[in-house]
């Protein structure tokens, strides 16, 4: 019996790029010789066991050979006589694939190091093409990695088109997808998750909605970069400078789907696409199981972007009206995400990445001052009921006009 270092750690150890969590690979033992160890057994699929102290996983070496369509359409086998080079040859990219003994030797049968030192993400075998979860992965990879400079090896994009092509994507499962997208969006260039999936075809059959924008253009007045899909990347790379919250980086990759349907006869404006957008949030939200406060994050994100922009244009009236319909009063902290946004919306477009924005700014003084109109006095002085509504409302209103005055 014999334990290795695999995967995540020696891949992140060899780049000194920071790391959480230890993968071990176990040959020449068996179920029985592990429980018999006190280790705990938690996989289904396959033999993976809990380290009795360090929680860690420690999985029995295993071969698997491909069944079905899908992610899930394989057969394992797991003992001890698969040794550790078949283990490693069944992974995704040779940089996953190196291994590390008890003494802190390298085992590396597929040069991962190599791959690692030429910033190369390449498939370990033609098994790649067996797993359409890998496409996720190597894009969000791209998202981990591209500011070390990594790309994808033809070889292997290619691999990946052809997967495409053979109709693999379509197997995949939503909460898998959801899953690496999430995982992509919380790396610091979640756009290479993006245009990965592009470049080989997957946008398309995982996000047709966003697939779609690259093409379409905009008022070259308002948008210097013309095109939607690559404004949309330049609002997520924006948002990525202005919050590390999947979330806030979701509604801004989320935030101009409604221009995907806009006619084409009345290109490059884009009448009503907020609300068409909104909608299609929740569509995609739905199909994906994405969770609701991503959803509702997103779903505001598109329908009130354009409110965020104008905001000193706005009636005092409207300002009210906008931060109800945003439920800021009650959930200040989503209204703080959502102005993240739209702020990125702002700067997500050439000449603007670094320009003053003071309308983030008004919408939080504006909740403050509006928050601050005294109710109980008010119901002290005979207000109730409808007639308390109106007067908390006209209240409001005052307060708002007083602070546009000071951004005026």
């Amino acid at each position: 019996m014999k334990t290795y270092l695999v995967g995540g750690a020696v891949r992140d150890k060899l780049l000194n790029y920071p790391f959480h969590e230890k993968d071990w690979v176990v040959v020449g033992s068996t179920v029985d010789d592990m429980l018999s160890a006190g280790y705990q057994q938690v996989g289904k699929d396959f033999p993976v066991f809990l380290h009795p102290e360090t929680k860690e996983e420690y999985a029995l070496a295993r071969t698997e050979r491909k069944t079905a369509a899908g992610y899930t359409g394989f057969k394992v086998h797991a003992s001890p006589d698969v040794t550790l080079e078949e283990d490693l040859i069944r992974r995704d990219l040779t940089i996953n694939a190196i291994a590390e003994d008890e003494n802190g030797e390298l085992i590396d049968p597929f040069h991962g190091i190599d791959d690692i030192n030429n910033k190369i993400l390449r498939h370990v075998s033609d098994a790649f093409a067996e797993d359409p979860v890998r496409i996720l992965r190597i894009a969000r990879f791209m998202a981990r990695y591209a500011h070390l400079s990594f790309h994808i090896a033809d070889e292997t994009m290619a691999l990946m088109k052809q997967m495409v092509a053979a109709g693999e994507v379509d197997a995949l499962v939503p909460e898998r997808v959801w899953q690496e997208m999430q995982k992509a969006l919380s790396e610091k260039t979640p756009t290479a998750f993006i245009t990965s999936l592009r470049d080989c075809g997957a946008l398309q059959c995982i996000l047709p909605e966003l697939d779609c924008l690259f093409g379409i253009p905009q008022p070259e007045e308002h948008h210097p970069e013309i095109d939607t899909g690559i404004h949309t990347l330049m609002v997520l790379e924006q948002a990525c400078r202005l919050s590390n919250e999947a979330d806030v980086r979701f509604a801004a990759l989320m935030h101009d789907l409604g221009k995907g349907t806009t006619p084409k006869q009345e290109w490059p404006r884009h009448i009503a696409h907020e609300a068409r957008g909104a909608d299609i949030v929740k569509q995609v939200c739905q199909r994906l199981r994405i969770p609701n406060e991503f959803r509702d994050l997103a779903e505001r994100t598109a329908r009130f972007h354009l409110h965020y922009h104008r905001a000193l244009e706005l009636k005092a009236s409207t300002v009210i009206k906008t931060l109800e319909q945003l439920d800021a009063y009650r959930k200040p902290e989503r209204f703080k995400k959502f102005l993240l946004a739209s702020e990125a919306d702002a700067r997500g477009r050439p000449g603007y990445e670094n320009r003053d924005f003071p309308q983030g700014d008004f919408f939080l003084q504006a909740l403050a001052a509006s928050k601050d109109v005294d109710i109980t006095a008010l119901r002290e002085q005979g207000y109730e009921n409808m007639a308390l509504a109106n007067k908390i409302r006209e209240e409001r209103v005052v307060a708002i006009t007083r602070l546009k005055k000071q951004f005026s």
